[in-house]
């Protein structure tokens, strides 16, 4: 069987960053805008979503800076993947079992193709 390739990040994971800006401004946001919105008086479904979007767009700037810095400070989303002196053990642990030879699937001389002994 192959190995399964996996993906070292360098630096930020910005799948990760993308992600948790999308989930906190929506679990932040929302409320965030709700609250303001009453504040102002919308007459048309054409002002509340003006309204909307003049206010979600900067929280949303806002967040996404905010969990970029985070995920650049912290080195937030590498998959939990500990120290460095932990990820080189597992690259090498990795590049050991890749080394090993792959197991064969051809029929030995005892067996024909469909798994019977010979006698």
């Amino acid at each position: 069987m192959q190995p399964v390739e996996r993906a070292e990040y360098e630096g930020v994971d910005y799948a990760w960053v993308m992600q948790t800006t999308f989930v906190v401004t929506i679990l932040v946001g929302a409320p965030v805008v709700a609250l303001l919105s009453t504040l102002v008086t919308l007459e048309t479904w054409g002002a509340r979503a003006a309204f909307a979007v003049r206010v979600g767009a900067p929280i949303w700037f806002v967040t996404a800076v905010a969990v970029a810095l985070y995920a650049r400070r912290a080195e937030a989303g590498d998959g939990g993947s500990g120290s460095d002196a932990d990820a080189s053990a597992e690259r090498d642990a990795d590049a050991d079992a890749g080394d090993a030879e792959p197991e064969s699937t051809e029929p030995t001389d005892e067996q024909t193709d469909e798994g019977e002994k010979i006698d």
